[in-house]
Protein backbone atom coordinates (compact mmCIF):
# COMPACT_ATOMS: atom_id res chain seq x y z
CA UNK A 1 0.00 0.00 0.00
CA UNK A 2 1.73 3.36 -1.24
CA UNK A 3 1.84 6.25 0.83
CA UNK A 4 1.84 9.68 -0.41
CA UNK A 5 2.59 13.09 1.25
CA UNK A 6 1.48 16.54 0.25
CA UNK A 7 3.07 20.27 1.17
CA UNK A 8 0.69 22.15 0.61
CA UNK A 9 0.33 25.98 -0.28
CA UNK A 10 -1.84 28.69 -1.78
CA UNK A 11 -0.38 28.29 -5.44
CA UNK A 12 1.53 24.67 -5.63
CA UNK A 13 1.84 21.40 -3.84
CA UNK A 14 4.80 19.49 -3.49
CA UNK A 15 3.61 15.41 -4.01
CA UNK A 16 5.61 12.67 -2.93
CA UNK A 17 4.51 9.12 -2.76
CA UNK A 18 6.77 5.68 -1.06
CA UNK A 19 6.02 2.61 -1.04
CA UNK A 20 5.71 0.06 1.76
CA UNK A 21 9.73 -0.08 2.51
CA UNK A 22 10.14 3.83 2.08
CA UNK A 23 11.36 4.12 -1.30
CA UNK A 24 10.37 6.82 -3.52
CA UNK A 25 7.95 5.97 -6.25
CA UNK A 26 7.05 9.23 -7.78
CA UNK A 27 7.44 12.87 -6.90
CA UNK A 28 5.72 16.01 -8.90
CA UNK A 29 4.54 19.42 -8.08
CA UNK A 30 1.17 20.65 -9.05
CA UNK A 31 -0.96 23.70 -9.54
CA UNK A 32 -2.95 23.96 -6.21
CA UNK A 33 -6.67 23.63 -8.25
CA UNK A 34 -9.36 21.45 -8.39
CA UNK A 35 -8.69 19.87 -11.66
CA UNK A 36 -5.17 19.03 -11.69
CA UNK A 37 -5.86 17.48 -8.48
CA UNK A 38 -8.33 15.23 -9.60
CA UNK A 39 -6.35 14.36 -12.54
CA UNK A 40 -3.39 13.63 -10.08
CA UNK A 41 -5.28 12.05 -7.68
CA UNK A 42 -7.22 9.78 -10.27
CA UNK A 43 -3.71 8.81 -11.26
CA UNK A 44 -1.69 8.34 -8.91
CA UNK A 45 -3.24 7.76 -5.30
CA UNK A 46 -6.07 5.74 -6.05
CA UNK A 47 -4.40 3.16 -3.41
CA UNK A 48 -2.35 5.65 -1.32
CA UNK A 49 -2.57 6.76 2.24
CA UNK A 50 -2.34 10.28 2.00
CA UNK A 51 -1.16 13.04 4.59
CA UNK A 52 -1.25 16.65 4.90
CA UNK A 53 -0.72 19.63 7.03
CA UNK A 54 -3.99 21.48 8.63
CA UNK A 55 -3.51 25.14 6.75
CA UNK A 56 -5.91 27.77 5.43
CA UNK A 57 -7.22 25.49 2.39
CA UNK A 58 -6.40 22.18 3.31
CA UNK A 59 -9.95 21.28 3.94
CA UNK A 60 -10.93 22.01 0.70
CA UNK A 61 -8.11 20.01 -0.69
CA UNK A 62 -9.40 16.81 1.74
CA UNK A 63 -12.62 17.07 0.46
CA UNK A 64 -11.66 16.74 -3.10
CA UNK A 65 -9.30 13.86 -2.52
CA UNK A 66 -11.16 11.66 0.05
CA UNK A 67 -13.49 9.96 -2.41
CA UNK A 68 -10.15 9.22 -4.50
CA UNK A 69 -7.86 8.21 -2.22
CA UNK A 70 -7.84 5.59 0.26
CA UNK A 71 -7.53 7.50 3.26
CA UNK A 72 -6.48 11.33 3.80
CA UNK A 73 -5.02 11.93 7.25
CA UNK A 74 -4.72 15.76 8.10
CA UNK A 75 -2.00 16.39 10.70
CA UNK A 76 -1.49 19.45 13.07
CA UNK A 77 1.44 21.43 11.98
CA UNK A 78 2.26 22.01 16.06
CA UNK A 79 3.09 18.45 16.54
CA UNK A 80 4.73 17.60 13.90
CA UNK A 81 7.84 18.43 15.10
CA UNK A 82 9.98 16.69 12.51
CA UNK A 83 9.20 19.40 10.06
CA UNK A 84 8.60 22.02 12.53
CA UNK A 85 12.18 21.91 14.11
CA UNK A 86 14.17 20.44 10.84
CA UNK A 87 17.64 22.68 9.79
CA UNK A 88 16.62 22.33 5.90
CA UNK A 89 13.32 22.72 5.54
CA UNK A 90 12.04 22.82 1.80
CA UNK A 91 8.86 21.87 0.44
CA UNK A 92 10.15 18.23 -1.10
CA UNK A 93 11.47 17.70 2.52
CA UNK A 94 8.54 18.92 3.86
CA UNK A 95 5.75 16.05 1.62
CA UNK A 96 8.69 13.31 2.21
CA UNK A 97 8.59 13.69 5.78
CA UNK A 98 5.05 13.88 6.16
CA UNK A 99 4.84 10.57 4.17
CA UNK A 100 7.90 8.45 5.71
CA UNK A 101 5.54 9.55 9.55
CA UNK A 102 2.47 8.43 7.81
CA UNK A 103 3.73 5.10 6.71
CA UNK A 104 5.77 4.85 10.28
CA UNK A 105 2.30 5.32 11.97
CA UNK A 106 3.78 8.09 13.85
CA UNK A 107 1.60 11.34 12.34
CA UNK A 108 -0.68 13.17 14.79
CA UNK A 109 -3.27 13.05 13.39
CA UNK A 110 -6.60 15.82 13.96
CA UNK A 111 -10.28 15.36 14.16
CA UNK A 112 -12.22 16.16 10.21
CA UNK A 113 -15.29 17.83 11.09
CA UNK A 114 -18.20 16.89 8.96
CA UNK A 115 -20.16 19.27 6.77
CA UNK A 116 -22.29 20.86 8.93
CA UNK A 117 -20.08 21.35 11.73
CA UNK A 118 -17.28 22.45 8.91
CA UNK A 119 -20.36 24.88 7.55
CA UNK A 120 -20.78 26.19 11.55
CA UNK A 121 -17.30 27.14 11.89
CA UNK A 122 -17.24 28.90 8.98
CA UNK A 123 -19.94 31.10 9.43
CA UNK A 124 -18.90 31.41 13.14
CA UNK A 125 -15.40 32.82 11.72
CA UNK A 126 -16.99 34.94 9.67
CA UNK A 127 -18.84 36.20 12.20
CA UNK A 128 -16.13 37.11 14.52
CA UNK A 129 -14.27 38.81 11.51
CA UNK A 130 -16.78 40.92 10.56
CA UNK A 131 -17.44 41.73 14.50
CA UNK A 132 -13.62 42.41 14.46
CA UNK A 133 -14.13 44.93 11.33
CA UNK A 134 -17.06 46.43 12.90
CA UNK A 135 -14.86 47.11 16.03
CA UNK A 136 -12.01 48.97 14.04
CA UNK A 137 -14.27 51.13 12.31
CA UNK A 138 -15.39 52.76 15.61
CA UNK A 139 -12.35 53.15 16.77
CA UNK A 140 -11.45 55.10 13.77
CA UNK A 141 -14.35 57.22 14.24
CA UNK A 142 -13.69 57.96 17.95
CA UNK A 143 -9.87 58.69 16.63
CA UNK A 144 -11.39 61.04 14.29
CA UNK A 145 -13.27 63.04 17.18
CA UNK A 146 -9.95 62.78 19.42
CA UNK A 147 -8.30 64.40 16.84
CA UNK A 148 -10.43 67.64 16.89
CA UNK A 149 -10.68 67.49 20.79
CA UNK A 150 -14.25 66.89 20.37
CA UNK A 151 -15.75 64.94 23.11
CA UNK A 152 -19.19 63.04 22.64
CA UNK A 153 -21.87 63.90 25.11
CA UNK A 154 -23.27 60.47 25.50
CA UNK A 155 -21.45 57.49 26.63
CA UNK A 156 -22.85 54.95 23.74
CA UNK A 157 -21.68 56.84 20.12
CA UNK A 158 -23.17 54.52 18.59
CA UNK A 159 -26.47 54.20 20.35
CA UNK A 160 -29.68 55.96 18.13
CA UNK A 161 -28.98 59.69 19.80
CA UNK A 162 -24.66 58.81 19.37
CA UNK A 163 -25.27 58.26 15.73
CA UNK A 164 -28.08 61.46 14.98
CA UNK A 165 -25.23 63.29 16.98
CA UNK A 166 -22.59 62.53 14.44
CA UNK A 167 -25.10 63.09 11.75
CA UNK A 168 -25.47 66.60 12.79
CA UNK A 169 -21.92 67.11 13.98
CA UNK A 170 -20.11 69.95 11.63
CA UNK A 171 -16.40 69.08 11.11
CA UNK A 172 -13.48 70.83 8.55
CA UNK A 173 -13.81 69.69 5.17
CA UNK A 174 -11.41 66.62 5.30
CA UNK A 175 -12.55 65.70 9.00
CA UNK A 176 -16.36 65.57 7.40
CA UNK A 177 -15.23 63.41 4.38
CA UNK A 178 -13.38 60.99 6.62
CA UNK A 179 -16.46 60.35 9.39
CA UNK A 180 -18.91 60.40 5.94
CA UNK A 181 -16.74 57.30 4.96
CA UNK A 182 -16.44 55.71 7.50
CA UNK A 183 -20.04 56.07 8.70
CA UNK A 184 -21.16 54.40 5.40
CA UNK A 185 -18.30 51.54 5.85
CA UNK A 186 -20.11 51.17 9.21
CA UNK A 187 -23.74 50.83 7.88
CA UNK A 188 -22.06 47.94 5.42
CA UNK A 189 -20.24 45.88 7.71
CA UNK A 190 -23.48 46.48 10.30
CA UNK A 191 -25.84 44.80 7.31
CA UNK A 192 -23.90 42.21 6.13
CA UNK A 193 -24.14 41.36 9.96
CA UNK A 194 -27.20 41.23 10.27
CA UNK A 195 -27.64 39.39 7.38
CA UNK A 196 -25.29 37.00 9.05
CA UNK A 197 -27.11 36.89 11.84
CA UNK A 198 -30.23 35.96 10.15
CA UNK A 199 -28.83 32.49 9.00
CA UNK A 200 -26.66 32.13 12.06
CA UNK A 201 -30.39 32.12 14.39
CA UNK A 202 -32.36 30.13 11.47
CA UNK A 203 -30.06 27.39 11.85
CA UNK A 204 -29.81 27.68 15.38
CA UNK A 205 -33.37 27.19 16.18
CA UNK A 206 -33.39 24.04 14.62
CA UNK A 207 -30.54 22.39 16.57
CA UNK A 208 -30.91 21.12 19.88
CA UNK A 209 -27.71 21.63 20.97
CA UNK A 210 -27.53 25.29 21.04
CA UNK A 211 -30.41 25.82 22.89
CA UNK A 212 -29.05 23.24 25.31
CA UNK A 213 -25.58 25.28 25.55
CA UNK A 214 -27.87 28.91 25.79
CA UNK A 215 -29.41 27.99 29.57
CA UNK A 216 -25.09 28.64 30.41
CA UNK A 217 -25.20 31.99 32.25
CA UNK A 218 -23.48 34.80 29.46
CA UNK A 219 -23.94 32.31 26.58
CA UNK A 220 -26.24 33.79 24.39
CA UNK A 221 -26.89 31.84 20.90
CA UNK A 222 -23.24 33.52 19.55
CA UNK A 223 -21.26 32.24 22.29
CA UNK A 224 -23.55 28.75 21.86
CA UNK A 225 -22.77 27.98 17.85
CA UNK A 226 -18.73 29.14 18.53
CA UNK A 227 -18.56 26.61 21.11
CA UNK A 228 -20.60 24.06 19.42
CA UNK A 229 -18.52 24.25 16.70
CA UNK A 230 -15.12 24.32 18.01
CA UNK A 231 -16.11 21.50 19.85
CA UNK A 232 -17.53 19.10 17.53
CA UNK A 233 -18.85 15.81 18.16
CA UNK A 234 -18.90 16.00 22.30
CA UNK A 235 -18.11 11.92 22.14
CA UNK A 236 -14.53 12.64 20.88
CA UNK A 237 -13.80 13.55 24.11
CA UNK A 238 -13.42 10.87 27.02
CA UNK A 239 -13.61 13.89 29.62
CA UNK A 240 -14.34 16.98 30.35
CA UNK A 241 -10.51 17.85 30.66
CA UNK A 242 -10.13 16.87 27.17
CA UNK A 243 -12.64 19.27 26.54
CA UNK A 244 -10.72 22.30 28.09
CA UNK A 245 -7.30 21.56 26.84
CA UNK A 246 -8.59 21.34 23.22
CA UNK A 247 -9.49 24.97 23.75
CA UNK A 248 -6.33 25.57 25.56
CA UNK A 249 -7.79 26.54 28.61
CA UNK A 250 -5.67 24.31 30.73
CA UNK A 251 -2.35 25.27 32.69
CA UNK A 252 0.97 24.50 30.44
CA UNK A 253 3.15 22.10 32.77
CA UNK A 254 6.88 21.79 32.30
CA UNK A 255 8.12 18.57 34.34
CA UNK A 256 11.74 17.51 34.59
CA UNK A 257 13.10 15.30 37.50
CA UNK A 258 11.35 16.12 40.85
CA UNK A 259 10.82 19.72 39.84
CA UNK A 260 6.86 20.41 38.01
CA UNK A 261 5.86 23.97 37.20
CA UNK A 262 2.26 24.85 36.05
CA UNK A 263 2.14 27.87 34.32
CA UNK A 264 -0.12 29.87 32.45
CA UNK A 265 -2.95 28.39 30.01
CA UNK A 266 -1.37 26.72 27.02
CA UNK A 267 -3.39 28.70 24.34
CA UNK A 268 -3.65 25.84 21.89
CA UNK A 269 -6.54 25.14 19.75
CA UNK A 270 -9.37 27.64 18.36
CA UNK A 271 -8.70 31.43 19.83
CA UNK A 272 -11.87 32.48 18.73
CA UNK A 273 -13.77 29.68 20.53
CA UNK A 274 -11.69 30.91 23.82
CA UNK A 275 -12.23 34.07 23.52
CA UNK A 276 -15.54 34.07 23.67
CA UNK A 277 -15.80 31.80 26.44
CA UNK A 278 -13.69 34.32 28.04
CA UNK A 279 -16.36 36.90 27.17
CA UNK A 280 -19.48 34.95 28.53
CA UNK A 281 -17.12 34.34 31.67
CA UNK A 282 -17.06 38.01 32.55
CA UNK A 283 -20.78 38.19 33.24
CA UNK A 284 -21.40 35.37 35.60
CA UNK A 285 -19.64 37.44 38.36
CA UNK A 286 -23.06 38.68 39.14
CA UNK A 287 -24.99 35.68 38.49
CA UNK A 288 -26.68 34.49 41.73
CA UNK A 289 -26.14 30.36 41.12
CA UNK A 290 -23.55 27.85 42.00
CA UNK A 291 -21.43 29.29 39.24
CA UNK A 292 -21.53 32.79 40.48
CA UNK A 293 -20.29 32.06 43.50
CA UNK A 294 -17.46 30.09 42.49
CA UNK A 295 -16.28 33.02 40.42
CA UNK A 296 -16.16 35.44 43.38
CA UNK A 297 -14.78 33.26 45.60
CA UNK A 298 -11.81 32.80 43.52
CA UNK A 299 -11.75 36.68 42.83
CA UNK A 300 -11.37 37.61 45.93
CA UNK A 301 -8.67 34.81 46.70
CA UNK A 302 -6.74 35.43 43.65
CA UNK A 303 -7.68 38.03 41.31
CA UNK A 304 -10.53 38.87 38.90
CA UNK A 305 -8.69 38.02 35.42
CA UNK A 306 -7.68 34.39 37.12
CA UNK A 307 -11.24 34.11 38.01
CA UNK A 308 -12.58 35.07 34.41
CA UNK A 309 -10.11 32.30 32.86
CA UNK A 310 -11.19 29.29 35.60
CA UNK A 311 -14.57 30.73 35.07
CA UNK A 312 -14.26 29.80 31.08
CA UNK A 313 -12.71 26.37 31.46
CA UNK A 314 -15.75 25.80 34.31
CA UNK A 315 -18.38 26.88 31.21
CA UNK A 316 -16.76 24.18 29.21
CA UNK A 317 -16.81 21.63 31.78
CA UNK A 318 -20.40 21.80 32.42
CA UNK A 319 -20.76 22.14 28.68
CA UNK A 320 -18.91 18.94 28.49
CA UNK A 321 -21.39 17.04 31.25
CA UNK A 322 -24.59 18.67 29.74
CA UNK A 323 -24.07 17.47 25.73
CA UNK A 324 -23.16 14.05 27.32
CA UNK A 325 -25.82 13.72 29.20
CA UNK A 326 -28.53 16.04 27.31
CA UNK A 327 -29.62 18.29 30.02
CA UNK A 328 -29.80 22.22 30.29
CA UNK A 329 -28.03 24.08 32.92
CA UNK A 330 -30.00 23.49 36.56
CA UNK A 331 -29.33 27.16 38.02
CA UNK A 332 -30.09 29.30 35.15
CA UNK A 333 -32.32 32.50 35.92
CA UNK A 334 -35.60 31.74 34.07
CA UNK A 335 -35.72 35.65 33.26
CA UNK A 336 -32.35 35.82 31.54
CA UNK A 337 -32.68 32.37 29.62
CA UNK A 338 -36.52 33.34 29.04
CA UNK A 339 -35.20 36.34 27.52
CA UNK A 340 -32.31 34.55 25.39
CA UNK A 341 -35.08 31.71 22.98
CA UNK A 342 -37.54 35.41 22.70
CA UNK A 343 -34.27 37.33 21.40
CA UNK A 344 -33.68 33.85 18.99
CA UNK A 345 -37.38 33.13 18.32
CA UNK A 346 -37.91 36.55 16.72
CA UNK A 347 -34.56 36.37 14.67
CA UNK A 348 -35.96 32.94 13.22
CA UNK A 349 -39.67 32.86 12.67
CA UNK A 350 -40.62 36.73 13.61
CA UNK A 351 -43.14 35.18 16.53
CA UNK A 352 -43.31 36.71 19.45
CA UNK A 353 -44.93 34.30 21.27
CA UNK A 354 -43.82 30.99 21.65
CA UNK A 355 -47.43 29.21 21.47
CA UNK A 356 -50.88 29.83 21.74
CA UNK A 357 -51.76 32.30 24.74
CA UNK A 358 -54.48 30.86 27.51
CA UNK A 359 -56.49 33.41 30.06
CA UNK A 360 -54.72 34.08 33.45
CA UNK A 361 -56.19 34.76 36.84
CA UNK A 362 -55.19 38.12 37.65
CA UNK A 363 -52.39 38.98 39.84
CA UNK A 364 -52.62 39.66 43.53
CA UNK A 365 -51.08 42.73 43.06
CA UNK A 366 -54.13 43.86 40.47
CA UNK A 367 -55.49 47.51 41.23
CA UNK A 368 -52.69 48.31 43.62
CA UNK A 369 -51.00 50.33 41.02
CA UNK A 370 -47.50 48.34 41.20
CA UNK A 371 -47.13 46.86 38.14
CA UNK A 372 -45.32 43.34 37.37
CA UNK A 373 -44.76 40.42 34.71
CA UNK A 374 -45.10 37.08 35.55
CA UNK A 375 -41.77 34.75 35.01
CA UNK A 376 -42.47 31.04 34.46
CA UNK A 377 -40.46 28.56 36.00
CA UNK A 378 -37.40 27.07 34.60
CA UNK A 379 -39.39 23.84 34.16
CA UNK A 380 -41.74 25.26 32.48
CA UNK A 381 -39.32 27.54 30.30
CA UNK A 382 -37.35 24.54 29.10
CA UNK A 383 -40.75 22.25 28.58
CA UNK A 384 -42.07 25.28 26.32
CA UNK A 385 -38.61 24.98 24.49
CA UNK A 386 -38.91 21.56 24.13
CA UNK A 387 -35.69 21.01 25.80
CA UNK A 388 -35.13 17.76 28.66
CA UNK A 389 -36.20 18.08 31.97
CA UNK A 390 -34.35 18.67 35.41
CA UNK A 391 -33.19 15.85 37.28
CA UNK A 392 -33.86 15.58 40.94
CA UNK A 393 -30.85 16.71 42.75
CA UNK A 394 -28.64 14.01 44.41
CA UNK A 395 -28.00 14.36 48.35
CA UNK A 396 -24.51 15.59 47.39
CA UNK A 397 -25.79 18.45 45.08
CA UNK A 398 -28.45 19.61 47.84
CA UNK A 399 -25.72 19.71 50.63
CA UNK A 400 -23.22 21.35 48.21
CA UNK A 401 -25.82 24.02 47.60
CA UNK A 402 -26.24 24.80 51.20
CA UNK A 403 -22.61 24.55 52.05
CA UNK A 404 -22.73 27.63 49.08
CA UNK A 405 -25.92 29.15 50.57
CA UNK A 406 -27.51 28.77 47.33
CA UNK A 407 -30.14 26.20 48.43
CA UNK A 408 -33.14 29.21 48.57
CA UNK A 409 -31.71 30.43 45.17
CA UNK A 410 -32.19 27.01 43.75
CA UNK A 411 -35.41 26.62 45.33
CA UNK A 412 -36.57 30.06 43.79
CA UNK A 413 -35.95 29.38 40.23
CA UNK A 414 -38.44 25.50 39.84
CA UNK A 415 -41.39 28.15 41.12
CA UNK A 416 -43.05 30.84 38.43
CA UNK A 417 -43.17 33.67 40.59
CA UNK A 418 -44.03 37.82 39.33
CA UNK A 419 -41.22 40.58 39.46
CA UNK A 420 -42.02 44.02 39.23
CA UNK A 421 -42.05 45.85 35.51
CA UNK A 422 -39.61 48.41 34.55
CA UNK A 423 -40.56 52.25 35.02
CA UNK A 424 -40.37 53.43 31.14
Amino acid sequence: MPFAGLDVHKQEIEAVVLDDAGRVLLRQRLPSEQKPLEEFAAKHLSQCEVALEATTNCWAIAHILQPLCREVVVSNPLKTRAIAESKIKTDRIDALVLAELLRCHYLPRIWSPDAATHRMRQRSTERANLSADRTRVKNRIHAVLHQRLIHPPMEDLFSQRGRAWLNQLRLDPEGAATLARLLRTLALIEEQISELDQQLAEAAYQQPQIKLLMTLPGVDVTVAQTLAAALGGIARFPNPDKAAAYLGLVPSTRQSGNHCYHGRITKQGASHARWMLVQAAQQVARHPGPLGVFFRRLARKKNRNVAVVATARKLVTIAWHMLKNNEPYRYAQPKTVQAKYSRLRIRATGNKKNGSSRGKARPSSYGSGVRTRAVASLDQIYASEQLPPLPVAAPGESSMLGRHGVAAYADSIRKPHRVPRRSQ
